[in-house]
């Protein structure tokens, strides 16, 4: 097993197309929780996230076996990129757009600790994150997408920017853009954000 784990992605693709099938399943077990992850942060709903997870690597392994896959960068960044497009094509013929709910597995407020004291100070702090999580929804949706994929994705920004296919500026600037509008937001709400 831990032989696979120092054989490249470009390799593992390489050997798939020679005809060795197990590389590919090394290939997609080697991605998968992080695109599913990223589906399912979007899509907010755990089946329609493994239709889009399945649909996306059936059109990375159509694609391989075509011939048409180019090596342009790195591997993971164009199977995301393959994922986020099949995702917009999806809200665009459901027209429905993605919210952000309370029940998510992945969250954001989870990975932000402080120390609590008192029940009363849990309350709180649940309190702000919810409201503050509300207010998200309120963003641009570019700039909501690269807040999610950086904070719930975990992305860097060089990741964000190939996955939404703009520069890396574009990228750090619509994060910018979103923290701003979110500060903004929060100050109209009068949500007070330490206690």
């Amino acid at each position: 097993m831990n032989s696979h784990s120092v054989v490249s992605d470009q390799e593992l693709i390489g050997r798939y197309i020679a005809g060795n099938q197990s590389s590919l399943e090394i290939l997609i077990h080697r991605h998968k929780n992080r695109v599913f992850a990223y589906i399912l942060m979007i899509v907010k709903d755990k089946e329609l996230a493994e239709d889009l997870f399945q649909d996306t690597f059936i059109k990375v392994i159509n694609t391989i076996r075509s011939g048409s896959y180019k090596e342009e960068g790195k591997f993971i960044q164009w199977v995301m990129r393959i994922a986020h497009n099949l995702i917009i094509d999806y809200f665009r013929k459901s027209k429905r757009i993605p919210i952000v709910e309370n029940k998510d597995e992945y969250d954001i407020f989870d990975k932000v600790r402080i120390p609590v004291e008192s029940v009363e100070e849990r309350l709180i702090t649940e309190q702000i994150h919810l409201d503050v999580k509300k207010l998200i929804e309120y963003l641009p949706q570019e700039q909501k997408e690269v807040l999610m994929m950086r904070h719930y994705g975990d992305m860097s920004f060089k990741d964000i920017a190939e996955v939404t296919n703009v520069s890396i500026n574009t990228a750090l600037g619509r994060m910018r853009y979103a923290l701003i509008n979110l500060r903004k937001l929060v100050h109209e709400n009068e949500i007070i954000l330490s206690h």
